[in-house]
């Protein structure tokens, strides 16, 4: 049977998550008839996989920190006998999200925006299918996230996970391997140490976080060094292996890069990869677009948001820009899980839908002034141009 024209709309968008969200509620503000398209959870990476259970999980770590230091400052607290619940917090956590998506999807029915559910595919530049009917959009937003990937290396998609995984272990690993070098490794290696965890970390380089300023990377390079965490420096994982039929008991095959030979590493619970995220655009059929992919697959937008499709655009982690960025935090004096939370996408989505519907025709978002937050133990955190860039930015040289 072929597919049914449903419903023309001002503005439709694909992706539920914060910057398709909030991009879909501007317009609705303005008198704008809005259709949002979803076929996961309400909010996206950053609520269900991402920013929030991550900040819940860092800050349990920071109130384990802060236990250790309390005796110091006068509390009698037996630090040799704290005991950590992880499936205490992990209810917790996940009773939080599930909280939050029912307020998502509230919002949206009060700011009167059609749900529609299922998996977008475009049939022309201005339609979109989904479960077999057809909805077209005067502009179309895609902000269809990101995933997380694991290479193709022996063993590693069988017996690991990526950060996705994280979110969904029921107990706490005794002893536990990341491979990666990004803030989203480096974040998860900190809140498993700091909890209780036999931590090691593989990088390619002889450092992490390298996209940002050295003195950022020196010193949380050393502070986890003094924490007890081991980092296994310029280092090409070959193959990973179980010796366990009932459970993981890791066997990670490394090569050092510029050495010969490999080297074991054995033990691990748990291995996660956090090597990186791929678009995720394979199911939006883009070649019935002149929508384009820059050269890592992302979708490629002007500094207004625009594809190369006319009245199509795209922004959040689908372009490769700022992914997964938080740009404000807050916790809650009385309540542990009380988070609030300006994402990138959220103010990328705000701004465009104040220059497509709200009369703004210079609204778009500067890129070059973003607050970036490392939730590492000990934090960091920069903004503006870094300090290997000034040169370049300033004096041209």
């Amino acid at each position: 049977m072929a597919p049914v024209l449903k419903k023309v709309y001002d503005y439709l968008v694909i992706g539920a998550g914060s910057g398709g969200i909030a991009s879909a509620r501007r317009a609705a503000s303005y008198g704008a008839k809005v259709g949002i398209i979803e076929n996961d959870r309400w909010g996206g990476t950053c609520v269900n996989r991402g920013c929030v259970p991550k900040k819940v999980m860092w800050n349990a770590a920071s109130v384990a920190e802060s236990l250790h230091d309390a005796k110091a400052y006068g509390f009698n607290v037996d630090t040799d006998n704290l005991n950590f619940d992880w499936v205490t917090i992990k209810e917790k956590r996940d009773a939080y999200i599930t909280r939050l998506n029912g307020i998502y999807e509230s919002n949206l029915t009060k700011d009167k925006i059609d749900r529609i559910w299922g998996t977008a595919k475009f049939v022309s530049n201005n339609t979109i299918e989904v479960e077999g009917e057809l909805y077209t959009g005067k502009h179309i937003l895609i902000a269809s996230g990101s995933k997380a990937v694991i290479p193709d290396t022996f063993g590693a998609k069988e017996f690991g996970v990526t950060s996705d995984g994280f979110f969904e272990l029921k107990t706490l690993p005794k002893k536990v391997a990341i491979v990666g070098a990004g803030y989203i490794a480096v974040e998860l290696a900190g809140i498993f140490k700091i909890l209780g965890a036999n931590v090691t970390l593989f990088i390619r380089h002889n450092e992490f976080l390298r996209t940002f300023d050295s003195s950022i990377r020196q010193y949380i390079l050393e502070s986890y060094k003094n924490l007890g965490i081991n980092i296994i420096t310029k280092s090409k994982i070959t193959k990973v292996e179980n010796r366990s039929n009932e459970s993981k008991d890791l066997i990670i095959t490394v090569e050092t890069l510029g050495e010969e030979g490999s080297k074991n590493f054995e033990g691990f619970e748990e291995l996660i990869w956090a090597v990186g995220r791929d678009a995720n655009v394979g199911p939006l059929n883009l070649g019935a677009t002149k929508v384009q992919l820059d050269n890592q697959g992302f979708i490629s937008v002007d500094e207004w948001q625009n594809t190369a499709e006319e009245n199509v655009h795209a922004l959040g982690d689908v372009c490769g820009v700022a992914m997964l960025t938080p740009g404000k935090f807050k916790i809650g004096k009385s309540k542990v899980l009380n988070l609030n939370f300006l994402e990138v996408a959220i103010a990328a989505g705000r701004r465009l839908s104040d220059r497509l519907f709200g009369g703004k025709p210079l609204s778009k978002l500067d890129y070059n002034t973003i607050p970036s937050v490392i939730f590492s133990h000990p934090t960091c955190g920069s903004v503006g141009i870094f300090f290997r860039d000034i040169n370049l930015f300033y004096f041209n040289s």
